[in-house]
């Protein structure tokens, strides 16, 4: 049976029902993240899956599937999961989850199609930075390349996603760069919302180590306030998408739609003063 363990969902989910699939990060090597590390990666057999399935009210309309990358369990484990949703959740119109841009390039375009149909409409995937020095400075396991891949193979099987970025993960003197690049990243795929958090050094992290022995330097919150204000500016979506800076890390509170409201959102930022 499943042992409660601590599980995390974003904070926009805190009134969706939750059904575990797995425990832990089976990447956990992210440097900046304190998350999984004590917590050893394991998935949930199918059965103790179904049993939490059983206690769901029937008209459940939304559920997230809790783990740190839920698709990591494989196609087949994911679609046996989505048909006992269908089973035991039938007016459920949206199954939503946290991924990896590794674990979805595992999957082809036919496979997230199929998960699509089968009820999987939306996931919350760390893209980070579009830059590769970032991406390999923290320990992401992907490229920018492959991230780009995953965002249009999202796109064309029809999920939805929200593309999570983080600001100050270039370090002190980086963040322009970063912000450019990463919207250049952005800009290649369509993201049903944009979410910032802001790089927080967490103890016992190997980021923590990394600060401590000089070996990375944090931006200031001047500085992550221009790389705010330079992704906004260099951001040009393609459809109507959604750029929320309301998660708890973000030193700003911004929340309204791209490309429309680009303007408003900017002039919403605190002034940045001249950096010495």
């Amino acid at each position: 049976m499943y042992k409660s363990k601590t599980i995390y969902y974003p904070q926009s989910e805190i009134h969706t029902p939750l059904i575990p699939v797995a425990s832990g990060c089976p990447h956990n090597k992210c440097k900046f993240c304190s998350m999984y590390k004590e917590q050893p990666y394991e998935e949930l057999d199918i059965m103790d899956i179904e049993y939490e399935l059983k206690n769901l009210q029937e008209y459940t309309e939304k559920i997230f599937i809790t783990g740190a990358d839920p698709l990591a369990v494989g196609y087949k484990k994911m679609m046996l999961i989505l048909k006992k949703v269908e089973k035991y959740a039938p007016y459920c119109a949206c199954v939503a989850a946290y991924a990896s841009v590794r674990s979805i390039a595992k999957y082809s375009v036919e496979e997230l199609k199929n998960l699509h149909d089968a009820g999987l409409r939306l996931l919350y995937i760390g893209f980070e930075s579009g830059w590769d020095y970032a991406l390999k400075l923290m320990g992401k396991g992907h490229t920018v390349e492959i991230a780009i891949e995953q965002g249009k193979k999202l796109n064309e099987a029809n999920i939805l996603f929200n593309a999570i970025v983080m600001y100050g993960i270039a370090g002190q003197g980086n963040s322009v760069e970063n912000a450019i690049k990463t919207a250049e990243m952005l800009n290649q795929f369509d993201s049903y919302k944009i979410v910032t958090m802001n790089l927080t050094v967490f103890e016992m992290t190997e980021l923590a180590k990394m600060v401590q022995e000089k070996e990375f330097v944090q931006a200031n919150s001047n500085e992550k306030i221009l790389e705010i204000k330079t992704l906004l500016e260099h951001l040009d979506p393609k459809k109507p998408t959604i750029f929320d800076t309301t998660h708890t890390t973000n030193l700003v509170k911004l929340v309204g739609t791209l490309p429309e409201e680009k303007e408003k959102l900017i002039n919403e930022l605190p002034l940045i003063f001249p950096m010495m």
